[in-house]
């Protein structure tokens, strides 16, 4: 788990140095180039980029927050789906993430397909139709 207090301390200073960057262009360093911005649009823009980083702090809180692999093993027999078309690599989801995967009998396997996850080389996932054995032969 992260430390949260350091992350949102970390956030909102690097958050308030972005605000000052941006108005310290807008206000002293365009005018020198003869680009003049209004106060107002500079509000707008500040406000913006104000969402743009509690948009992102959200984000990566939550992506601090998910619980660790502790090893791409851990997945083996794990049932998952395609997310693309394996022929015979693409991606498969598992709990909302994205893997490469190979199919691990070399045949295509369609998207939005069940598949079990059989291995791992390097770090792409090989994986298998439900009915078929590690030979790829059918059941």
């Amino acid at each position: 788990m992260m430390p949260s207090k350091g992350y949102t301390v970390y956030s909102i200073l690097t958050s308030l140095l972005w605000e000052a960057i941006l108005a310290a262009v807008v206000l002293l360093v365009l005018p020198q180039f003869g680009v003049r911005i209004s106060l107002g649009a500079l509000i707008v823009l500040m406000v913006v980029l104000g969402t743009y980083c509690v948009a992102m702090y959200w984000l990566g809180r939550n992506a601090l927050k998910k619980a660790p692999v502790l090893s791409l093993k851990a997945l083996v027999g794990t049932k998952c789906k395609t997310a693309t078309m394996l022929k015979p690599r693409g991606y498969v989801r598992i709990r909302g993430e994205l893997w490469q995967a190979r199919s691990n009998s070399g045949t295509e396997i369609g998207a939005r397909k069940e598949v079990i996850v059989e291995g791992v080389e390097e770090m792409t996932l090989l994986v298998r139709l439900p009915g078929n054995d590690a030979a790829g032969k059918t059941r």
